[in-house]
């Protein structure tokens, strides 16, 4: 009986371990990934404007509501509503610049256009 006990412990002991270590993987990665993209000058350069919502919704209207609605719930182009609580700020830029998710375009955004248009999305 006390064999099976010493055993169960030493089972649990190394799915703990397994757990852990996988976990400490997964964050060593995204850290990774974060890092590299913080390299990219543009991004660095974004995130480091101070930003206007004012101007942010103004280039918002004039770039993006055709596809998004004037409101931002979706269109053409899916609902942004509460976007910065799903993407990161690395990744909504990746996203708005790249033009890697059709049918979005590129957009072309200044590192000061990009930091006001961040700054709206975080608020819608």
């Amino acid at each position: 009986m006390e064999n099976q006990a010493v055993k169960l412990e030493s089972d649990t002991q190394r799915v703990i371990l397994t757990i852990l270590a996988l976990l400490l993987g997964t964050f060593v990665i995204f850290y990774a990934i974060h890092q590299i993209q913080m390299s990219d000058p543009y991004v660095r350069e974004v995130l480091s404007q101070p930003a206007s919502i004012e101007r942010g919704h103004a280039i918002f209207q004039m770039n993006c509501a055709g596809c998004h609605g004037l409101d931002a719930k979706g269109r053409v182009g899916p609902s942004l509503l509460g976007v910065s609580e799903r993407r990161s700020q690395v990744r909504l830029i990746h996203q708005v610049v790249s033009g890697q998710t059709p049918p979005m375009p590129k957009f072309k955004a200044s590192p000061k256009e990009m930091a006001d248009l961040l700054s709206y999305l975080e608020r819608v």
